[in-house]
């Protein structure tokens, strides 16, 4: 049922071509220990998870990405619509931890959740309008919402350490950055880089979030 729930709440991907490095991030980031990857047993025991997870928060960075790059061409329709998507994408994501971890547990995830794009979309329009002080305020947010997901989904997962989460969740919110600040400076090829380093980076959150709900629910999750 759990995994029928995250095959149901499934967004579209946008599969990375290639490989990249992710960008630098903040020194928070930087400090973090290096996320460990999802063990390739974990692939194999619970291959439609995975998927399912990957396209998840796929649907996540593409949304957010439309958002960007709306609000730089003026287009208040374009950006409107995807702002929507990126919150119908939240409520699958919780959807689908809420079928492991309850309702409680799912609308916890959609609160997080809404924290990190209202961040994410603040940070947008600010560097947008030239609001540094409102920029650094989203960036500020955006940290914090980090902090809280990750000792969320520690407490949530034994598999998932609060340090590893965090540093996870720091750099995603350092590709949001980057990507915003390419998006609004034309830089077309910089921004190609960057967007496909951020979709390999968001696959290994998801891979990571997979392997770990595998080994606490073998059961559902298989």
């Amino acid at each position: 049922m759990a995994l029928a729930l995250v095959l149901a709440g499934c967004d579209r991907a946008v599969p990375p071509d290639n490989p990249a490095t992710a960008p630098e991030a903040t020194a928070q980031a930087a400090a973090a220990p290096a996320p460990a990857p999802a063990p390739e047993a974990d692939a194999v025991v619970a291959p439609q998870l995975h998927a399912a997870m990957r396209e998840l928060w796929q649907g996540h960075i593409a949304h957010a990405r439309d958002y960007a790059l709306a609000v730089h061409a003026g287009n208040e329709a374009d950006a409107q619509a995807a702002a929507d998507a990126v919150v119908e994408n939240a409520r699958q994501i919780s959807t689908a931890v809420a079928g492991f971890y309850g309702d409680a547990g799912g609308q916890q995830m959609l609160a997080l959740l809404g924290g990190h794009w209202g961040a994410v979309k603040a940070l947008t329009d600010a560097r947008a309008t030239g609001g540094k002080a409102a920029a650094d305020a989203a960036m500020a947010d955006l940290t914090a919402n980090a902090g809280e997901i990750a000792k969320f989904l520690a407490a949530a997962n034994p598999n998932l350490p609060e340090d590893t989460v965090h540093g996870l969740m720091l750099a995603h919110g350092a590709h949001h950055s980057r990507q915003i600040d390419l998006v609004l400076a034309d830089d077309t090829a910089g921004e190609a880089a960057e967007w496909n380093a951020m979709q390999v980076h968001m696959d290994m959150i998801a891979d990571a979030l997979a392997g770990a709900i595998a080994r606490q629910f073998p059961d559902k999750a298989t």
